[in-house]
């Protein structure tokens, strides 16, 4: 790490009984496969972060889910839904990674280096959600949660029912956590008098597809990805109770 980890400590305001974990939450895969000889798939996977970044996905999304429901009791199910998808996304997550300065003490390899990758929002994402889960992992999830909303805390306050959501950033944040592609938008009708146009857009994605209007493109588009997510989301909760 190019900068003494006890200082990280400082900067996240938790000190670790366990140093190792810290130190596997802030190596990416790059920098294990750069140090072990070809074959060592099982050290390397020892070494590297990818799993810690699974389990601090959950343990986020549950400190999460859990301010929102004390904090919100009335929101609607597609409320909460809304509010955690910004205060998980791989946006917020780099944008307080950046706040921490987690890229300096990040271990990456010289090609990812030299690619910029501790500036990358998706790998200054994944390496929080790793701090997250080691932390979890070191004392338990209250220090866990506890850390979530010490660094979130300025974005929950921002986060509310009523907030303005950008729902095509949600929807593309959504396909992406899916491994789908992003979602393409057509205009596919305009109706009205010039001053009363009505648009009509449609977003295709997979093997699927919504519609919705708008008084312009881009409100419809805006319509059309919420309507997305709604589905996307009423079809995950078929499958989870199914």
């Amino acid at each position: 790490m190019s900068k003494n980890p006890a200082k990280l400590e400082q900067q996240l305001g938790y000190n670790f009984q366990n140093p190792e974990l810290l130190e596997r939450a802030l190596t990416h895969r790059s920098w294990a496969y750069e140090k072990m000889p070809m074959g060592a798939e099982e050290e390397i996977r020892g070494l590297q972060n990818e799993s810690l970044e699974f389990v601090g996905d959950a343990v986020l999304g549950m400190a999460v889910v859990e301010y929102l429901f004390h904090k919100y009791p009335n929101a609607t199910e597609g409320e909460l839904t809304m509010m955690k998808h910004r205060l998980v996304s791989t946006e917020t997550l780099a944008k307080n990674a950046q706040k921490l300065g987690l890229g300096n003490y990040m271990q990456v390899g010289r090609g990812e280096e030299k690619t910029g990758g501790r500036r990358k929002q998706a790998l200054l994402a994944d390496t929080m959600e790793a701090v997250i889960a080691a932390i979890f992992f070191d004392s338990g999830y209250i220090s866990a949660r506890n850390f979530v909303q010490k660094i979130l805390a300025e974005d929950f306050r921002e986060v509310t029912p009523n907030s303005s959501i950008d729902y095509k950033t949600l929807l593309q944040e959504k396909l992406q956590s899916a491994k789908l592609q992003p979602p393409k938008y057509n205009v596919v009708k305009t109706e009205g008098p010039p001053h009363q146009r009505v648009f009509s857009v449609e977003a295709v994605w997979d093997d699927d597809s919504v519609c919705a209007e708008g008084s312009s493109i881009k409100s419809a588009e805006m319509a059309t990805a919420k309507l997305a997510l709604q589905k996307l989301n009423s079809t995950e909760s078929v499958k989870d109770k199914s």
